[in-house]
């Protein structure tokens, strides 16, 4: 119940900042919270023993053999193998040949990519893959900067993902914050939706600047370029592809399985909720949902949907019973490094809970921290922008700080949603415009982008809704409603920009 109970995940934090990797600083946290749990141990032997056994059997092999963390890794495996034979069919070309027949100007091509990287928000490694290949050959004609097009797939790829119920990541928010008081992890995840100002407010920022017509800082220029004929400087033209090429495949076989998955997994959810109980034991939908087992609802349905797309496909033969079977080691390959965080995250959880964290933090925010309270969801905030920025990833973000962040607020208080969303959100910034970030070097991939172009032309994007995101937290830590806060998020989202098309439309003319 000391200060050391919190040692682990802030020397996890402190070498993640440092050596900007995730798993060899998450696994450290973890020996050094063994370390601290063997110290009363008797000589160097004991201490030893101790803290070996400590980590390996009531660390990983307890949180691992956990049956609720089970269903989660096998809900992300299932989830990587569905999107490894969607990858094969060649949907996603056939959208894209759709695509160029049906729209006509800029603004269209840019809603375009903006609503498929809504669509897909199952996982953002498969977004940004799958937008980018479909909408590059539509907005190159439509003479739409790679910049601009990168910028999109980002901004719609782990924003979209983070307020996704049905997605691997509502699945990985709903293991790290399992516990949290009376509410269950999942239900807490969608409770702290609404509350994600910064994912909901980059929504609103790229509707509002493709219906502008509007851009600022360096990628004004590139769209400018791209819109007068000149060469798009941020181009990579001899970029590869980065979908499998397959003809027989067609739009439908994109859509519906997709469909199916969602289907499925809510009526999995509310199944384990006790939606279809017989007598007293039977809830409403809402109230099955919300107090639904996401481990056990989500599996149930990724399972469902990974047998109907394998009927589907073999029966339409777009792709054979064989590459549907390949599907799965490549499904569960994408989901290693997942899975991996999603282990060490459980396990680092397990020894700050051994150490007392839950009292010395319960003492410490009733003492000195009392009067900051109200501001805590803004400073979170900005803690997890800074890690997931430096790191790269917002999974090994989420894994260190949602078990801190769910010790630190009352259980089942306002304060705590918002606490976690602050979190996701910060985590969600630092993991968008991190030059290291897997999805922002798959972002500049799908788009055929230069990377370097990607990141400099729209981190102004990021920061001016990450300002307004910080402002809104402040707000809601003091106001607590999630109608109000999002309302003046959203108003000063929209002043921001006309502001912002004012200076610079001053300044270029007086330039002229």
């Amino acid at each position: 119940g000391t200060w050391w109970a919190i040692f682990p995940p802030l020397l996890a934090i402190v070498l993640a900042l440092i050596t900007k990797e995730v798993y060899s600083s998450l696994f450290l946290g973890i020996v050094s919270g063994g370390v601290l749990y063997a110290m009363k141990a008797d000589g160097f032997v004991g201490m030893f023993e101790t803290t070996l056994t400590h980590v390996v059997q009531a660390g990983f092999i307890e949180k691992i053999a956990d049956a609720y963390n089970v269903g989660i890794l096998i809900f992300l495996v299932l989830l990587g193998a569905l999107v490894a034979m969607m990858n094969k069919t060649g949907a996603s070309a056939a959208f894209g040949r759709w695509a160029q027949t049906h729209i006509k100007s800029r603004v269209g091509a840019q809603v375009a990519t903006i609503i498929l990287g809504m669509l897909i928000f199952v996982d953002d490694y498969f977004n940004c893959l799958t937008v980018g290949s479909v909408m590059h050959p539509v907005t190159k004609a439509k003479r739409v900067s790679a910049a601009k097009l990168s910028y999109l797939i980002d901004a719609t790829a782990a924003p979209i993902c983070i307020i996704a119920p049905i997605s691997s990541w509502a699945a990985a928010v709903a293991g790290f914050a399992k516990g949290a008081g009376a509410e269950s992890g999942f239900s807490l995840f969608i409770a702290a939706i609404p509350y994600n100002f910064y994912a909901i407010l980059t929504i609103v920022t790229m509707f509002a600047l493709a219906f502008m017509k509007f851009d600022f800082g360096p990628m004004r220029r590139h769209e400018a370029d791209v819109a007068a004929g000149k060469p798009d400087l941020g181009a990579l033209e001899e970029a590869t592809e980065v979908l499998t090429k397959n003809d027989r495949g067609r739009v439908i076989d994109l859509v519906i399985p997709v469909l199916v998955l969602i289907a499925a997994c809510v009526v999995g959810m509310i199944y384990s909720g006790g939606f279809f109980a017989e007598g007293e034991a039977r809830r409403n939908f809402v109230v099955a949902f919300s107090n639904s087992d996401a481990s056990v609802g989500l599996t149930l349905g990724s399972i469902v949907a990974l047998v109907f797309a394998v009927v589907f496909y073999v029966c339409r033969r777009v792709i054979s019973f064989r590459d549907c079977m390949d599907g799965f080691p490549e499904g569960f390959k994408a989901m290693v490094p997942a899975i991996m965080i999603l282990c060490c995250a459980w396990t680092l959880k397990g020894m700050t809970d051994a150490l007392g964290a839950k009292v010395f933090i319960s003492d410490l925010i009733n003492g000195p921290a009392a009067g900051l309270f109200n501001f805590l969801p803004a400073i979170i905030f900005v803690i997890a922008v800074i890690l997931a920025f430096s790191t790269g990833t917002s999974w090994g973000t989420f894994g260190i700080l949602i078990p801190i962040v769910t010790d630190v607020f009352p259980a089942d208080s306002q304060l705590l949603i918002i606490g976690v969303s602050a979190c996701l959100a910060g985590a969600v910034m630092g993991d968008h415009c991190s030059p290291i970030s897997d999805t922002t070097i798959m972002a500049s991939a799908g788009a055929q982008c230069d990377h370097l172009n990607h990141v400099s032309t729209q981190i102004p994007y990021v920061l001016t809704v990450a300002a307004v995101s910080f402002v809104s937290y402040i707000i809601a830590g003091f106001v607590q409603n999630v109608y109000i806060c999002l309302a003046i998020g959203v108003a000063l989202t929209i002043a921001t920009l006309f502001v912002l098309r004012a200076v610079t439309t001053r300044r270029e003319t007086a330039n002229a």
